[in-house]
Parts: C-alpha cells; structure tokens; sequence
C-alpha cells in the first residue's frame, strides 16, 4: 500500500484522537476495545497538538551496560526502509520499573533531523523544557532524571507498550488523550468519517443546549448518535 501523501496525513492530523477512534468504529475492522494504548501512555507536550506517524521500533535496556553496543548507524538504516514521519515507539524492558531515559534533548534533535516527530514508550523522558520548543512529541509512562546505561537491544521488531502490540509500519496517532493505531487499510477515509461523526454530534449537542429540549427527542437524536 502506498504510503499517505503529505495532505492526506495533514488530514489525518487536524482531527483529534478521541474523534479517530470514533471514526474507526465505523469501519467495523476490529473490537472496539482493541487497537488504542492504555492509560499508563501520557502526552507530555499536549500544547503541541495531534502527532502522526508510522511506527519505527526498538527494545531498550539502562539497568545495566550492554555487553556489545549496537551502532546508532545500523538501527537508523533499518528505520529508513520505511516511510517517514516516524513516531520511534520504544518499549523499555525494565518497565513498570524503568531505570534510564533514552529520550532527552539530544535523541529528540537526532530523531527529528533523521524524520521522525516523536516518541512512544513505555520508558522515561527528560529534558522536557528543551524539548517542548523543538515540536517533538513525548508520550511515556513516566519522566525519569537519568539515563543510566540505556542502549538498544532489538530494533525493527513488533513491541508492546501501553498494552498494544506496534510493528514497523503501523499507523499512529496520538494528542493529550492518548495514542491510537489507524489501520491502514481505511486511512485515507477516516477524515470524511470523522467529519460526518462531529456533525451528527454538534446536532445533538446543539439540541441538548436548546430550550426545546426534551427528554423524549434527545433520546431519539441520541440513538442516531451512538
């Protein structure tokens, strides 16, 4: 499948998370309670607005130094074998106790300038007043000071953070609510789904609001909506 075009991920990203998930259901391809991260994922930089990307993905370690470092060059290779933007989704090994932070002021201005837009992990982040100005988006479990023996086990593999399994290629998106996959195979119709959802929303709404309201109108206009 081709990858999106610029406009059509500009699409994708002037719509909220909450509102991608509801455009998903629609589409009836899985469970609705499947495909989303949990709430152990925050958005540090909720300010910045929605991110989107296609996964990238490693396995990190900090409790202890790595018995043989792997090059920085050889997992930047594997990431470019797929299409940019990137969001670098990390699964740390020693989460729900992670120890060191891969990601501070110098991996977010490597990874931007290599075309990613920010990170996903189950890890820690730092250097959050540096980082917020440059536009790359933090999601993590926690915020950590350190960034002890951090190092790359495995990269370009299927990972799990935030109770959802992400393999390279995957579709994400993500704000201040939380991250969600969009499964390729409706990508470029979730905008017109999304656009028809929030107007079918903003009738109810606006009704609720009116002094016509009733109880047995609402529960109709109410239905439609659900």
């Amino acid at each position: 499948m081709e990858p999106l075009t610029a406009e059509e991920l500009a699409a994708l990203r002037a719509i909220s998370t909450p509102t991608v998930c509801n455009a998903v259901e629609t589409f009836d391809v899985r469970p609705r309670n499947q495909g989303f991260m949990d709430s152990t994922i925050t958005c540090r930089f909720p300010e910045l607005g929605p991110a989107i990307g296609y996964a990238v993905t490693a396995k990190i370690s900090a409790a202890e130094p790595p018995g043989v470092e792997m090059p920085h060059a050889e997992v930047w290779a594997e990431f470019a074998r797929l299409p940019k933007p990137w969001l670098v989704v990390i699964e740390d090994l020693e989460y729900p106790n992670p120890v060191g932070s891969f990601w501070g002021e110098v991996n977010a201005s490597v990874y931007k300038a290599l075309g990613a837009v920010g990170t996903v992990t189950n890890g820690g982040v730092r250097d959050l007043p540096e980082v917020r100005p440059t536009g790359f988006q933090f999601f993590s479990s926690c915020v950590l000071v350190s960034h002890a023996y951090v190092h790359v086990v495995e990269y370009g593999g299927p990972v799990a953070v935030g109770g959802l399994t992400v393999r390279p290629g995957d579709l994400l998106h993500g704000d201040e609510h939380g991250v969600t996959s969009i499964p390729l195979e409706i990508a470029r119709d979730i905008p017109q789904a999304s656009q028809a959802i929030e107007m079918a929303e903003r009738r109810l709404i606006d009704y609720a609001r009116s002094p016509a309201c009733t109880p047995e109108r609402l529960a109709d206009m109410y239905a439609r909506v659900d």
